[in-house]
C-alpha cells in the first residue's frame, strides 16, 4: 500500500508543478515519454555515480542492473550453461 501512497503523493507533486508552469495535464505523448525516461536514467545515474566514487566495478553494473532496469528484462545477460 505504501509505494502507492507514494506514487499519488509525487503525482499530486508533478500535477501542481504543472500547474505553476502553466502545462497542461496529461502532458503529450512525446514529452511525457521523455519525462519517463529521464526518471528512469536519473534512478540508475546515482547508484553509478556511488560505485564510482568507491571505486567499484561500473561497466558490470551497468549491464547486470541498469540496462533490465532501463530497458525491462529482455535486457538482462542471459545465464551462460556450463557443461
Amino acid at each position: 500500500m505504501k509505494p502507492y501512497l507514494l506514487s499519488l503523493a509525487v503525482g499530486v507533486l508533478v500535477g501542481g508543478i504543472y500547474a505553476l508552469l502553466g502545462v497542461k495535464s496529461p502532458a503529450p505523448p512525446t514529452i511525457a515519454l521523455i519525462g519517463l525516461l529521464g526518471m528512469l536514467l536519473g534512478e540508475q545515474a546515482v547508484p553509478v555515480a556511488r560505485k564510482l566514487i568507491v571505486g567499484e566495478p561500473v561497466i558490470a553494473f551497468i549491464k547486470t542492473d541498469c540496462a533490465p532496469a532501463i530497458l525491462g528484462e529482455q535486457a538482462a545477460p542471459k545465464p551462460t550453461r556450463d557443461a
